[in-house]
């Protein structure tokens, strides 16, 4: 392993942009909140290896040869990690290893539910890159490195060639042209409102009759772009920074996230996971914010939503977990947004020394803060209320490092891009005592940031 600090006056945007049309590129950004969850951004391309699965369809991409095998997805990933599985210690959280997505619909691999919902985007349920030349950005002590782990050959090699790279660039210099200019966007919902608003109620049927607690409704947008998806990050990043925001392009088409919740972390055999549940809008003078802070710090409605879904959170990382090592280090904080306000949970665990890491992540998804509780029959629930797969939205993005950590987030606050077109789901967690009109307008509000990328 080589870790080599260079000296560089390009901010994190500027140096994906040398990258960015190389083939597999990745920049997970950590935009915002860098004392506490986002210390660090990472850039990688040209991966050794290229993972895709589609239901039970697994392509394996290496030395330009594609293998197609047929069977679990999570069993060949776990088999690919063996493969080029290391031990070392870092410094830095990631210095290489997988990078990509997992789909909400791999939960067909999970648990038997039905899959009813219609696939009209169709992408990989899973992707994920085997890099080697990773870019760390340290934001909290503004540094840059590049780090080599030698999976595709001499790690100094390929670190001296990625510095070569950037100061090449630096002496023409990077020039990011970020238009903006209102124009107006149609966007098409999979609901009308008073559709959305009778499935809001038909949730609360199924809590009434004892089936559920609480289960996670989402409305799908879709409209046409013009601008490439790298424009409309550049924009949603500055519109909306996130602690666990990414782009990605898989080849098919490209990831647009924001999002403010990590799924899981994995690190030293401690696995976190932090649940978001209660939303509030910024408002629009400080008196009104302000009003809008407190109305969630005092709701007993999103306490006890969060609180339901920190107790199955509490048993998903259980099912993993050293008995008693379980526990609850924070509860009901209150996150900031440019858009939103949040309520945060924090759930710990020990991990038991005979799981595996990929045994770890399909354990708990996915993550509980976007099916609802008891999980298997709510995402049964979700099937047959939403109109459309899910695909990415409610999935996870982010890092299998080859030593075993992990960070991956919950897909919120995306956009997919494909085709020339953009889809983006929001939602919330419905329970008995949810006005059905304003859960509808919570989706609004969360959709928020990206209708003003996709518009500005």
């Amino acid at each position: 392993m080589v870790i080599k600090e260079i000296n560089t006056l390009l901010d994190s945007f500027q140096l994906y942009t040398i990258f960015k049309s190389s083939s597999y590129s990745f920049f997970l950004d950590s935009g915002m909140n860098h004392d506490r969850l986002g210390k660090y951004s990472f850039i990688g391309f040209d991966p050794h290896l290229v993972f895709k699965s589609k239901d039970n369809k697994v392509e394996i991409i290496e030395d330009n040869k594609t293998i197609c095998y047929i069977g679990d997805p999570f069993e060949k990933l776990k088999e690919v990690f063996d493969k080029y599985q290391r031990e070392y210690k870092s410094e830095f959280p990631f210095v290489g290893g997988f990078v990509g997505y997992l789909s909400y619909d791999l939960c067909h691999h999970i648990e038997n539910l039905p899959r009813t919902a219609l696939d009209d985007v169709n992408i990989p349920d899973c992707f994920f890159g085997l890099y080697d030349g990773v870019i760390i950005i340290d934001h909290r002590k503004n540094k840059t490195y590049v780090a080599s782990l030698g999976i595709k050959g001499d790690p100094s090699v390929i670190v001296d060639e990625i510095h070569t790279r950037i100061k090449e660039a630096e002496e023409v210099g990077v020039v990011i042209n970020l238009q903006s200019k209102e124009k107006e966007v149609a966007f098409h919902s999979n609901f009308e409102k008073d559709e959305y608003i009778k499935t809001v109620n038909k949730v609360k049927d199924y809590i009434k009759a004892g089936d559920i607690y609480q289960a996670n409704l989402t409305q799908r947008f879709h409209c046409q772009i013009e601008e490439t998806p790298y424009e409309i990050y550049g924009k949603l990043r500055g519109i909306n920074p996130a602690p666990f925001a990414s782009f990605i392009d898989f080849g098919e088409g490209h990831i647009v996230s924001s999002s403010p919740e990590r799924f899981i972390q994995i690190k030293d055999d401690i696995i976190e996971t932090r649940p978001i549940k209660g939303t509030r809008p910024r408002g629009k003078t400080l008196e009104e914010d302000q009003a809008n802070r407190n109305d969630l710090l005092t709701s007993e409605k999103d306490q006890a939503e969060l609180l339901m879904i920190v107790d199955l959170e509490r048993n998903d990382l259980g099912k993993i977990s050293k008995t008693g090592t379980v526990k609850v280090t924070e509860l009901f904080h209150l996150e900031e947004y440019p858009t939103v306000y949040h309520l945060v949970s924090t759930v710990q665990g020990k991990i038991k020394e005979e799981n595996h890491v990929i045994d770890c992540i399909k354990a708990t998804f996915p993550g509980g803060s976007i099916t609802g509780a008891p999980k298997i029959r709510a995402m049964e629930i979700i099937d047959e209320l939403e109109p459309t797969q899910r695909n990415i939205y409610t999935g996870s993005i982010g890092y299998i490092g080859l030593n075993g950590d992990v960070d991956l987030n919950i897909v919120i606050r995306t956009i997919v891009c494909k085709d020339d077109k953009a889809y983006f789901q929001v939602g919330g967690g419905i329970v008995w005592d949810s006005d059905a009109t304003m859960e509808y307008e919570e989706t609004l509000h969360k959709a928020r940031a990206q209708m003003l990328a996709l518009k500005s």
